[in-house]
């Protein structure tokens, strides 16, 4: 990726390398794979009740973050988690 972005290379070679970049790749594919769960997911149950969940996709990066990147977590964003995985929990027993 150092050499995609050193500038001595034609346009072409710079997006070629970076769209083979195994981690663009891999995140690409993660991408598409979400997109067909989405769907399958929609097709079986009401937006409204699938779209709260979502929100959860939020709490799994601030965790993914802490235990893979090691990012410390401020108080007030540990509140926030816990409204949000409230309000999904709140969604859900309302219908």
């Amino acid at each position: 990726m150092q050499n995609a972005l050193s500038g001595r290379e034609d346009l072409r070679q710079i997006i070629l390398s970076i769209a083979l970049n195994p981690s663009v790749v891999a995140g690409l594919v993660a991408f598409g794979l979400s997109a067909i769960v989405w769907l399958l997911v929609l097709a079986r149950i009401d937006v409204s009740q699938a779209y709260p969940c979502v929100a959860l996709g939020i709490v799994l990066t601030v965790v993914a973050g802490i235990a893979f990147l090691g990012e410390q977590i401020h108080p007030l964003r540990i509140v926030g988690l816990v409204v949000i995985v409230s309000g999904v929990i709140i969604m859900s027993r309302a219908s």
